[in-house]
């Protein structure tokens, strides 16, 4: 080309958990069983979706409406139930116009950062979900600012850390929150939400909170959604129902836009937003039209409290089959349906391996292992997943220094989720024996 064509932040553009499936299917097709713990789809892992939901569904495709547009910010009825239900916790008020629908969050992920100044950055937590920190990353052509979770405190984040970056990076804009968390299970209880919405307001920024999980705690554990305590700063907080109904195949997310006209900046850069979604016409019709049927159906709160008791059980399942391994790191997951396993410091080396019988699999990992740059838990991911079949993903890959790996809990089976965490469990301390 006699001109460069390539945007400066298509090289921050990852997205390792789906990459490690290539390595898996290759795998399988070298003679490995494979078990998929790295995606965060209850559907794919086996979840059944009730009759009475499939009902609400196949009744609103009979309707004509469902095959057409919607307009651009969503279904007028849809938004109006979500203020509605929303404004009903008696936090920031939103109205209708305050909501817009996207198709799933990943594009409303890739518009909130793609439409920032490009020299306005988004300060991320790390680690953090891989989706924010490569759209953030590649709207600004250069690495994620980020501030610490604490995996030695219940993963919650460092406020001194988080301070501290805030205050000696003058283009961090806003602060961005996963509540409950992707990686890393925690839930954010409301006293460290105020003190993060107090940052936030101390410097003038807007907050981005992703609450796909928001109704998914359990453990005992609380939080607040983000609207309730936020007062005047503007915020973002971002919603969806592929984890919750579950119903990831839909597409469907939207944000809620909490103190949109309280900044004059702040006003236009969401205005901007919903111009780039006209661009696109709409979003999914038929998903928007069911949301409010299924979440006032009289069984939808039975089912979910159903799901959020096994993620519960297995959980804790998990915690007790690797607490007690030497040389990592492990916290207790009280929300959504991830876990996040950090190695100490100096346990992993180049050198360890786990065996392979398979001459051809190993084969295969070995190249896998020696390419460049690989860092030292993806190094022990390819050789779990070439040694036992188990496919996580290293928790390099969401943008932090800490060696380790996440898994799901969204096994359905209890004998075949104690087996899985077993083997981890198991192998964890003979690859760092090796």
């Amino acid at each position: 080309m006699r001109t460069d064509i390539v945007h400066i932040g298509a090289g921050k553009l990852t997205y390792e958990i789906r990459n490690i499936v290539n390595v898996a299917d290759k795998l399988q097709a070298l003679g490995i069983k494979t078990n998929m713990e790295n995606i965060g789809d209850p559907v794919a892992k086996g979840e059944k979706i009730p009759g009475w939901m499939k009902k609400i569904v196949s009744e609103l495709v009979m309707e004509d409406c469902t095959y057409g547009y919607s307009p651009t910010r969503g279904l007028l009825e849809t938004r109006q139930f979500i203020a509605e239900q929303t404004n009903k916790r008696g936090g920031a008020q939103i109205t209708p116009d305050d909501i817009i629908f996207f198709n799933g969050l990943g594009d409303a992920i890739a518009k909130v950062y793609g439409m920032l100044n490009s020299t306005a950055r988004i300060i991320c937590p790390a680690p953090t979900y891989s989706t924010h920190s490569s759209a953030e990353a590649a709207h600004a052509g250069a690495r994620p600012i980020s501030y610490q979770l604490n995996p030695r405190n219940n993963w919650y984040p460092d406020i001194e850390d988080l301070c501290g970056r805030v205050k000696y990076n003058p283009n961090v804009a806003g602060i961005l929150l996963i509540n409950p968390d992707n990686p890393t299970g925690v839930v954010y209880p409301a006293d460290i939400l105020k003190e993060i919405v107090s940052i936030a307001n101390q410097y003038n920024l807007f907050i981005i909170c992703d609450e796909v999980y928001i109704n998914i705690v359990y453990n005992g554990q609380k939080t607040v959604p983000i609207g309730d305590i936020i007062g005047d700063v503007p915020t973002i907080a971002m919603r969806g129902i592929s984890k919750e109904f579950p119903w990831p195949g839909s597409r469907c997310g939207w944000i809620e836009v909490y103190n949109g006209h309280n900044d004059a900046i702040f006003e236009r850069y969401i205005q901007s937003i919903l111009s780039a979604k006209m661009m696109e016409v709409c979003s999914t019709t038929l998903s928007q039209k069911a949301i409010p049927r299924l979440v006032t159906h009289p069984k939808y709160q039975e089912y979910l409290n159903e799901r959020i008791s096994r993620y519960e059980k297995f959980s804790n399942i998990a915690y007790e089959r690797l607490k007690g391994v030497p040389g990592v790191l492990v916290n207790r997951t009280n929300g959504a349906f991830y876990m996040s396993v950090v190695f100490e410091d100096g346990r992993l080396n180049n050198k360890q391996t786990l065996p392979i019988k398979n001459n051809d699999v190993r084969a295969h990992v070995e190249r896998l292992v020696s390419a460049p740059g690989v860092s030292l838990d993806k190094r022990f991911v390819y050789y779990l997943l070439g040694s036992t079949g188990i496919c996580v993903v290293p928790l390099s890959s969401f943008s932090t220094d800490l060696q380790g790996f996440r898994v799901t809990l969204l096994e359905r089976d209890e004998r075949e989720f104690k087996r899985i965490f077993d083997i981890l469990a198991k192998n964890i301390g003979k690859y760092l024996n090796s």
